[in-house]
């Protein structure tokens, strides 16, 4: 159990590999509601019972229950007393072990469905989900429920669930088979504030305001009077721990920022003013681009210039750290989803889509102890800490820009000329955007300058020049992600602007692909 969590209610998830667990998490923490995802083979009953939560939900899965060594829940979690939510997946197994009957269906259900609303409860209190009407949810499933153990009733139905919702009232279990958690499920806030709140009597009092208090002293405690090093990367997770750090320690604190040559135009200078001028945080600036590039010539493969990236990056901060000197402690931005990924459900390796640059290997290498004070947090929770902490709007709301930076968005060979010319591009971009007001409305959008050139006319010149293409994704959490579906005439315009004012560039395309099948990044 950490520290943060003990001072609040709270619930736990136990998951059973469904893609949308996490989207579980942000629902309960969105109403005030502190809980934590643990994997369903990593929660024993005494470890529960340590925990202490309030109520605890079954996550979906995409597993069948009928299935041989399918994944069950700890069979205590039912005689411990508390209220049970069981989502999908979390349903059938629910029902299977206290003695209802999952079967497979030929009437199978993924995408909107309705439910009909065939009793009140107080899982629908005070919400849409009123007895007689009928609501759009959305559901994933192959098996159904066909029978209820004893002492449940049917809530609400669809044409492919027969007990789309049941609950044991006297016992406060409760189950659906569809996922309340993602937005096509309109009201599906509503059911997980109930349950955590009506149902389980939790008081919603976990806010950003709290964390900062609770997470300053834990930070106190762990640091006393050592010295702790942040590698700044330009990002809002580091940057809001940097901030978090210095309220907590003030001078105990330096930043570390290694400039790559590979950052967006005028992002150093503003990471760099922000921190020295605006926060008057001790900060080494440390201009390796040379280096970079240096090393990058030549390299065109995708894993070899992150690694590449990653071993510099270790190189150049163990030496800046070295001119601090005596400092016991790293800082990092690691965040909770970082925290769950670690962990397979299943117990086994994921696999590896590509490699992820962060300060990975530093701890080890310097003999350094670990200080994650967002560990707890999703990203928007580390936004909304940021606006807690007072920084400037404009930056807390910045898109995720990646570790390796303009570097893999130059497929193939790197060279200074073309970093330029992304630069430019991506700046005209983003301009737009903003002139839009589109900004806010988009998860991530850059500039991609693609290995290939193409014939063009300007004025009555042939040109050979290079291929832009353009990139922007709406998404909650950057797992699964699709396209923003631009008006024509702003792709036009954009399109218009980067090949009138930025030399080298006489064609721009944009990028339609969602995540799966690709990935947000191109490289």
């Amino acid at each position: 159990m950490t520290q943060t969590s003990s001072f609040h209610d709270h619930i736990l998830i136990l998951d059973f590999g469904s893609q949308v667990t996490q989207l579980i998490a942000r629902r309960v923490r969105e109403s005030g509601v502190y809980c934590e995802i643990w994997p369903f083979n990593n929660a024993d009953i005494d470890k529960i019972k340590a925990f202490n939560p309030k109520g605890i939900i079954l996550s979906g899965g995409p597993c069948s229950v009928l299935d041989d060594g399918s994944p069950r829940a700890p069979e205590g979690v039912f005689s411990l007393g508390l209220p049970l939510l069981g989502i999908c997946y979390g349903q059938q197994t629910m029902v299977q072990q206290l003695g209802g009957t999952v079967e497979g269906s030929d009437h199978k259900e993924f995408g909107r469905a309705y439910v009909d609303i065939l009793a009140d409860s107080p899982l629908l209190a005070g919400s849409k989900w009123n007895k007689g009407t009928q609501e759009q949810v959305w559901m994933s499933h192959g098996d159904r429920v066909t029978a209820l153990p004893d002492g449940f009733e049917i809530i609400g139905k669809s044409e492919g669930a027969p007990y789309a919702m049941i609950a044991n009232e006297a016992k406060k279990f409760y189950a659906v088979q569809f996922h309340p958690e993602v937005v096509h499920t309109p009201h599906g806030a509503d059911l997980y504030r109930n349950f955590t709140h009506t149902i389980c009597g939790c008081s919603g009092d976990w806010t950003m305001a709290a964390f900062r208090a609770e997470e300053i002293r834990k930070i106190r405690a762990q640091v006393g009077s050592g010295k702790v090093i942040c590698g700044l990367s330009g990002g809002v997770d580091s940057s809001v721990t940097a901030v978090l750090l210095h309220e907590a320690i003030g001078d105990q604190l330096t930043c570390i920022y290694v400039d790559t040559g590979l950052m967006r135009a005028g992002e150093s200078e503003q990471v760099v003013s922000l921190f020295r001028e605006h926060y008057n945080i001790p900060l080494i600036h440390e201009d390796a681009s040379a280096l970079f590039l240096g090393q990058l010539d030549g390299v065109t493969d995708p894993e070899a210039k992150r690694k590449t990236i990653g071993r510099l990056f270790i190189e150049v901060f163990d030496k800046c750290a070295g001119e601090i000197g005596d400092a016991q402690f790293l800082a990092q931005g690691t965040l909770y989803p970082d925290v769950i990924e670690s962990v397979s459900f299943t117990g086994g390796p994921s696999a590896t889509i590509k490699s992820h640059h962060n300060v990975g290997g530093l701890p080890e290498r310097m003999n350094l102890k670990l200080v994650e004070p967002l560990r707890e947090l999703f990203k928007d929770e580390v936004r909304a800490l940021g606006r807690e902490l007072g920084m400037p709007e404009d930056f807390i709301r910045r898109h995720p820009f990646p570790g390796p930076g303009l570097a893999i968005r130059i497929p193939g060979e790197i060279t200074r000329e073309k970093i330029e010319i992304l630069r430019k591009a991506d700046t005209i971009y983003l301009e737009e955007i903003r002139n839009a007001g589109l900004y806010d409305a988009i998860w991530q959008a850059f500039a991609v300058l693609l290995p290939v050139k193409t014939v063009g006319v300007m004025g009555d010149d042939r040109t050979y020049d290079h291929v832009c293409a353009l990139r922007a994704v709406t998404s909650t959490d950057g797992m699964t992600a699709d396209y923003y579906p631009y008006p024509h005439d702003f792709l036009g315009r954009v399109a218009t602007r980067i090949i009138n004012e930025v030399r080298g560039i006489n064609r721009v395309v944009y990028d339609i692909t969602s995540k799966p099948p690709g990935t947000i990044e191109w490289e």
